[in-house]
């Protein structure tokens, strides 16, 4: 395929087609899992490393979104907790070790629900925190590459990755490498990722929103900050949740 704009736009819009149509069930039973831990006081925790990052900051503390959202990242142990900086690096991700710290220090409560991006969802941290995660009986979403997950080994001890531990796993749809379109001497470039994870996580926002309001509930949503009243508005939902969501970090 020829390396064009107009060619990338078709490979994702049909990559993201193709991830609506066959993802709607899972987004379905994800929101069951929002709603239900929303209704029993409970709030969102995301959580992401490397690019899958966005996805968290795409679920928690944005305009249109839910309020009830904490993001979670590795940097937590140096904002949050007494790490150096210098801890932090491209290969941090890899270690178990560090899920421990990030999870301990987060904000969690026995109803809380997570939500877990990892596009080949093996390396080390991410599958420990998953464990953790289910090792204290919260309920968990996973957005991943089954097609990428399938084709590598676990970067965890115990040869597990996130789909293992996931009570719902939704597919990203993203080919293996991520990237979309081959180059001539080899590789690629286009990823995907990013954009269909994102789909996924505002689709399951629109399915939890317009539950709450089929039953005549008011949702917890953000306005954005940028238009008139947006900061009252906010802040006035943000104070249920004092202590429990974290923001701008």
């Amino acid at each position: 395929m020829t390396l064009t704009p107009e060619n990338y736009l078709d490979v994702v819009t049909a990559t993201m087609r193709r991830v609506s149509d066959s993802q709607r069930d899972a987004v379905r039973r994800a929101a069951d899992l929002i709603l239900a831990a929303l209704r029993a006081d409970g709030i969102v925790h995301a959580f992401g490393t490397g690019h899958s990052e966005a996805l968290a900051m795409e679920i928690a503390g944005r305009a249109g979104g839910l309020v009830p959202t904490n993001r979670i990242a590795l940097r937590d142990v140096v904002l949050f907790g007494d790490e150096p900086a210098s801890v932090l690096g491209d290969k941090l991700e890899r270690d178990p070790a560090v899920a421990r710290r990030v999870l301990d220090l987060a904000p969690v409560r026995p109803a809380d629900v997570f939500v877990i991006a990892s596009n080949s969802g093996v390396n080390g941290a991410l599958v420990e925190f998953a464990s953790l995660v289910k090792e204290r009986d919260h309920p968990l979403i996973a957005i991943t590459s089954r097609e990428h997950s399938a084709r590598v080994d676990s970067r965890h001890p115990s040869g597990r990755k996130l789909t293992d531990f996931a009570d719902v796993v939704l597919d990203n749809g993203a080919p293996y490498g991520d990237a979309t379109l081959d180059l001539p001497g080899g590789g690629a470039v286009g990823a995907v990722s990013s954009i269909t994870a994102a789909l996924l996580a505002q689709q399951i926002v629109v399915e939890v929103v317009g539950r709450l309001v089929d039953a005549g509930e008011v949702p917890p949503v953000y306005l954005s900050a940028n238009v008139p009243a947006g900061d009252e508005h906010n802040r006035i939902l943000e104070e249920r949740y004092a202590g429990r969501i974290r923001r701008g970090a």
